[in-house]
């Protein structure tokens, strides 16, 4: 305590002064040495700084420090220099130095990472949280301590705009895959979550208000942000849309009754960017920190607020806080000196972002033509023809605020010439159909590259229903608000990304595929998205399908390292392929309001009796693996599964064992994910794998004590490779009625 009690009277006769420099080794830096070496806590380092603070620096703690007038240069600068929000130069406090970085850091040169949803595709936490190490270290390098990286949005339509930027539609393999990103970037800079709660649509998501049960809210669109937070997320960034008729900055009961109070959440909340703030003094009270990135409605607004007592100042001070306690404890538990810029998309991060490609990719299908399978490639192959308007292109993503623009990439195309220099590769972007189809008779095997990029799908940059009443008084009423609102409803039509308007591919590519296949059997198709599409019109003529997403910088050589066989392709879906759009949730990117239910994604298939196209979970491999249930544990805690996996082929590869609980008293039992793990195995190797199990899906909470129960039911659990079609082999677990359970089974085996 005395390391900044012991700068008082200096810091006193400075504010007399107006000094507003710098100070070398500063206050804070004091507070943070002090809670490194356990003579404060954060929560006294944080309190001796506020009383160290005159009320404007406290109150410039709660928005960002850019003015106003900075709006239209956020797209340019976020690229560039960290955002910062609460920088007290006088007391050297640095503030919250922000920088977005879903598949990378958005600063700078960085590497590019295949997007969150291919990541997820690799159902590998360990492999996430590497990819957590590698983006904090680089945010860290680039001057920030502060990364928006992680979002958790459940994927409830794949029509969602920004799919890519979520790890699917099941809320245990989100929270898993969160939790791990969490824990890697904690351990360089601070790691926010976002949106909470309830964003998975683009075009309307300022606007649109979500209605949703009690069920519904907390057993499936929340567990997975509660997850995130219990890894130690630091931040939470809330979205922009309403919930139940409020908008999320001013929405007490989700950001203090059960963010902070039910789970006990200790750190800082943010706005979404710019439109995410409707009320500077009700946003504060209902537990939203911070205002980002600039001074808009709180600058204008606290100042008198607080002076006429509209404003409780305990309130104020509750926020500094949070925000100050949060920063104070992160920089005493990391090394006080930055990385220099040579990890920046270091060969070890470009090797990392391989790494995640290949294991991302998912293989749909590998029928034989003639003896064998078509892929991999076969060793003599000596003509191949690489057709698409993707193939040569470095497509990696929406460029929307989380664009990465890294210093080198590499295309399908470029990847397949590395990896195949002595095979001949002719190609073409297939917009003459008759010279695809020439080209791709006279090779022996024909790539199709087709797929979606930053015009079908991703952040919608500009949208028309935005409330300009942030920017200040004259743009609340009157003709300046007419017109810009008339100006960016007229500019979102032109915009790249948003929500997608068909889960079809566009017609000019299925007309491609359709070209080439009838020219030449031996075709692969290779499809390039950020979620679903469907396939009914031409998935039967093609023998070979791979799905390889926005792969990032290295996309295109793991694309080839898995067309030739040098690796195996590791991914197995993280949502559902259907075989029609309507066996999916209604989707209206338009849509002012919006019911969310229980019903989505592979669990409404299951629900409804549709079969898919490919389950959740899905994914093949160049080798055969069986797998064999030995015995597990599990009760409304939890447990584990204990199950035999074996290499029953002649090559190395891998799996992911998947353990789903279902209700079996139903008609058609709905499968809850509870588990998984990934198995890589030599040929011939078997190995006994431990799974962890979640039971929360097969809980229900009380909506008036808050307390989780078992959720009736006759309950089976089954170990599986992807979502179950048949629970005839299921283990029992427990028969529930009401609050009484009875103990199933504890082994068993699925066939």
């Amino acid at each position: 305590m005395k390391m900044i009690a012991g700068r008082r009277a200096a810091l006193t006769q400075e504010s007399a002064l107006k000094d507003t420099t710098t100070m070398v080794g500063s206050v804070y830096d004091d507070a943070v040495r002090a809670v490194r070496a356990g003579e404060l806590t954060a929560d006294e380092a944080a309190n001796q700084l506020i009383d160290l603070m005159t009320d404007g620096e406290i109150l410039g703690l709660l928005d960002g420090d850019s003015p106003r007038l900075l709006l239209p240069l956020i797209p340019i600068l976020l690229d560039r220099v960290p955002f910062v929000a609460g920088a007290v130069a006088r007391l050297g406090i640095p503030g919250i130095r922000f920088s977005d970085g879903g598949r990378g850091v958005v600063i700078g040169a960085s590497t590019a990472f295949p997007v969150t949803i291919a990541r997820a595709a690799t159902w590998d936490p360990s492999l996430e949280e590497r990819v957590g190490i590698a983006i904090g270290v680089e945010t860290r390098a680039r001057g920030a301590n502060y990364s928006a990286s992680v979002c958790v949005n459940l994927l409830r339509h794949p029509g969602w705009g920004r799919a890519q930027e979520c790890y699917g539609e099941d809320p245990v393999l989100t929270g898993r895959m969160g939790s791990a990103l969490t824990r890697g970037v904690r351990m360089h800079v601070m790691a926010c979550v976002k949106h909470f709660a309830l964003n998975s649509m683009e075009n309307e998501r300022f606007e649109v208000d979500v209605a949703v049960d009690e069920h519904s809210l907390h057993e499936v669109y929340l567990p997975h942000f509660k997850a995130v937070v219990d890894a130690g997320a630091d931040s939470v960034m809330s979205s922009y849309n309403r919930v139940r008729g409020e908008y999320m900055d001013v929405n007490r009961a989700l950001l203090t009754d059960v963010l902070r109070h039910e789970w006990g959440f200790s750190g800082f909340v943010t706005s979404d960017w710019v439109f995410g703030t409707h009320d500077a003094v009700v946003s504060l009270e209902a537990g939203m920190d911070v205002e980002m990135p600039l001074r808009l409605l709180r600058a204008r607004e606290l100042p008198a607020a607080l002076r006429d007592r509209g404003l409780a100042r305990a309130t104020v001070l509750q926020s500094a806080r949070r925000i100050l306690r949060t920063c104070v404890q992160h920089a005493a538990t990391r090394e006080p000196a930055a990385p220099t810029r040579g990890v920046i998309a270091s060969p070890a991060h470009r090797a990392l972002a391989h790494e995640v490609a290949t294991e991302s990719i998912v293989l749909l299908k590998n029928e034989a033509v003639g003896a064998a399978p078509l892929l991999p490639l076969a060793p003599a192959t000596r003509h191949l023809a690489v057709i698409g308007r993707l193939a040569a292109r470095a497509n990696l993503g929406d460029h929307g605020s989380s664009r990465v623009r890294p210093p080198s990439t590499v295309s399908p195309l470029q990847g397949l010439r590395e990896a195949l220099p002595n095979v001949r590769i002719t190609t073409t972007n297939g917009r003459n159909e008759r010279r695809a189809a020439s080209l791709a008779a006279a090779a022996e095997t024909a790539i199709v590259v087709v797929g979606l990029d930053q015009h079908d799908e991703g952040e919608s940059v500009v949208t028309g229903g935005v409330d300009v009443g942030v920017l200040g008084r004259e743009f609340r009423s009157g003709p300046l608000r007419r017109v810009l609102i008339g100006l960016a409803h007229l500019a979102s039509r032109f915009v790249r990304g948003g929500d997608r308007s068909s889960l079809n591919l566009r017609p000019s590519d299925e007309r491609l595929i359709h070209a080439v296949i009838a020219a030449n059997p031996r075709t692969v198709v290779v499809l390039i998205s950020g979620s679903a599409i469907l396939t009914e019109t031409w998935r039967d003529r093609v023998p070979a399908l791979l799905l390889a997403w926005y792969g990032g910088m290295e996309g295109g050589r793991a694309l080839a390292s898995v067309l030739t066989g040098s690796e195996d392709p590791g991914g197995r879906l993280p949502f559902v392929l259907p075989t029609d759009v309507a066996h999916l949730p209604f989707f209206d990117s338009a849509a002012k309001s919006v019911v969310y239910d229980d019903q989505w994604g592979q669990r409404r298939l299951d629900a409804m009796g549709h079969t898919p196209a490919f389950p959740f979970g899905f994914g093949l491999g160049y080798t055969t693996i069986e797998h064999r249930l030995l015995h597990h544990t599990f009760d409304n805690t939890g447990g584990h599964a204990d199950v035999l996996v074996t290499n029953t082929g002649d090559r190395k590869g891998s799996t992911v064992v998947q353990i789903y609980a279902a209700d079996v008293s139903l008609r058609r039992p709905v499968a809850q994910l509870l588990g998984f793990r990934k198995v890589t195995l030599q040929p011939g190797a078997e190995n006994s794998v431990r799974i962890g199990l979640d039971a929360g899906p097969t809980l229900q909470r009380d909506p008036t004590t808050r307390c989780w129960s078992s959720r009736a039911g006759e309950w089976a659990l089954l170990a599986s490779q992807h979502s179950p079609v048949s629970w005839e082999n299921a283990v029992h677990v427990r028969r529930t009625k009401g609050l009484i359970d009875e103990a199933g089974t504890s082994a068993g085996q699925q066939a």
